[in-house]
Formats: structure tokens, C-alpha cells, sequence
């Protein structure tokens, strides 16, 4: 089966392009550059989607502000359906996020729900994935919520999941039959998002202190207790928190 991944080149993308080129699949890794692929102009899509099966956007804005976010979800979407349904694509997959629908305080969520509608309005059999915060990005969460040496983080429920598994549901998802609708990935074990913050940061030798404070947002919105978690029926990934942490601290500098 002929895949394009765009956004192979990020921590999903390039597990992604791993995991189905392992398991014999045809799998085009598009960059962006001199004659290279450009989702926001369009440029170099009609050629790399020729003759393709499916085509996965794991695509993120480089900017988390509202207004540029929403820019770069609706353009690039909006090109990549275009080409798509020129080039005769049967199978669109997009990676999104859990509670989505339920973070539309948040101005880059509302850019996530207006991507989705769109694929969801279009005329091309879809499955998006929503998968909840991986294990990968505790340090930048950390960042996001720190003043000075303090971290001020929601006592919410929140259950991660590693970036490895994500990629597996993906390719799983990528290779099957569309589902017209939303599947759910997390990870097997529920946190306090503070206390994860708090062990991650542990772990790795970080003297940041971790207080909890139930008014601090998260991608610019207010959380509810839930409001992190997946569903009823989610697929669960089989990588435990302890587990990607013992494995992180042994592995050697920017490896991801």
C-alpha cells in the first residue's frame, strides 16, 4: 500500500514512516524545500499524492496562537483534500487530540475542531485519530506552566500515552478501512496532571517545584476534571509511564 505522511519529519511522523515501511508498506516521506511538498501553497501535492492509497496528516502549526493556527489548519487541510480528491485518495487520516471538542476555550483547539469539520465535510472516507498528551512532551507542559522555579498545574485527570504507540494506532488506522468518524488513543494508566509533571521532572533531576493551582489553563483553557481523558472504547497503549521514563533517562541526549 502506497502511503504519504505529511509531517513525517516531526516525533509522530518519523515513528509513523518507521513502523509502516517495517511492515512492508510503500511510504512517501514528503519535505518541505526546493521541490519538495508545501502544504500551505499547495505546492508539490498533486505529485506526491499519485497513485497513493492513503495519505496521513500529522501536520502541527508552528505557532499556537489563535489566529495562526487556525491559518495553517484550514489552508493546509483544505489543500491536501483538494489534491487528494484530484489524485483519486481513498483514505484520509489526521491526528488530533482528546477533548477537543471539550477545549474550544482554547484558540488553537478551535484551529484543531475547524480542521476536523473540514475533513469530515469533505467527500473522501476519513479516520481521525484523538490521542491524548504523550509522555514526550512532560518537559514542555512543565515549561508552559512555569513562573520562575515554580510549575502551577491543574489537579485534573489526564492519561498519556508514548509517542511509540500513538504511531502504531496510527499505522494501524492508516492500513485499515476507513472509519468515517473518531477513534481515541491513551495511554494504560491515569495521573494527576501535576503529580506527572512532578515525577517527570523528578526523574530527571529538574528542582522546579510543582504547586497545584485549579485556575491554570491549559492551551489557553480552564480544565474540568475530566476533560483530558478518553472515552469509553479507546485503544489503549501498551507502554506504562515508568516504563518510557526508565527508558528515556538511558538514552543518549536529543534522542527522541
Amino acid at each position: 500500500m502506497k502511503v504519504v505522511v505529511i509531517g513525517a519529519g516531526g516525533l509522530i511522523g518519523s515513528k509513523l514512516v518507521s513502523k509502516l515501511r517495517e511492515h512492508g508498506h510503500e511510504v512517501i516521506a514528503p519535505s518541505r524545500g526546493p521541490g519538495g511538498v508545501d502544504t500551505i501553497t499547495g505546492e508539490g501535492l498533486p505529485e506526491a499524492f499519485v497513485e497513493a492509497s492513503v495519505v496521513v496528516d500529522v501536520s502541527n502549526s508552528p505557532s499556537f496562537e489563535a489566529a495562526a493556527a487556525l491559518e495553517f489548519f484550514e489552508t493546509s487541510t483544505r489543500n491536501q483534500l483538494a489534491a487528494e480528491q484530484q489524485a483519486g485518495v481513498g483514505h484520509h487520516v489526521a491526528l488530533s487530540v482528546v477533548g477537543t471538542q471539550r477545549l474550544a476555550e482554547s484558540g488553537y483547539m478551535r484551529a484543531k475542531i475547524a480542521q476536523e469539520r473540514l475533513i469530515q465535510d469533505s467527500p473522501i472516507p476519513y479516520s481521525i485519530v484523538h490521542a491524548t498528551q504523550f509522555f514526550e512532551f512532560v518537559e514542555s507542559i512543565a515549561d508552559a506552566a512555569t513562573d520562575g522555579d515554580t510549575v502551577r498545574l491543574s489537579h485534573v485527570l489526564i492519561q498519556p500515552i508514548a509517542a511509540d504507540d500513538v504511531a502504531a494506532a496510527l499505522g494501524k488506522v492508516a492500513v485499515g478501512a476507513p472509519v468515517n468518524g473518531i477513534l481515541e488513543v491513551a495511554g494504560p494508566a491515569q495521573f494527576r496532571l501535576d503529580e506527572l509533571i512532578r515525577r517527570g521532572l523528578s526523574a530527571h533531576g529538574d528542582p522546579r517545584t510543582v504547586l497545584v493551582d485549579p485556575h491554570t489553563r491549559y492551551f489557553g483553557a480552564e480544565l474540568g476534571e475530566r476533560t483530558l481523558l478518553p472515552g469509553d472504547g479507546a485503544t489503549i497503549g501498551a507502554t506504562t509511564f515508568e516504563a518510557w521514563l526508565s527508558a528515556s533517562l538511558m538514552a543518549p541526549p536529543h534522542a527522541t
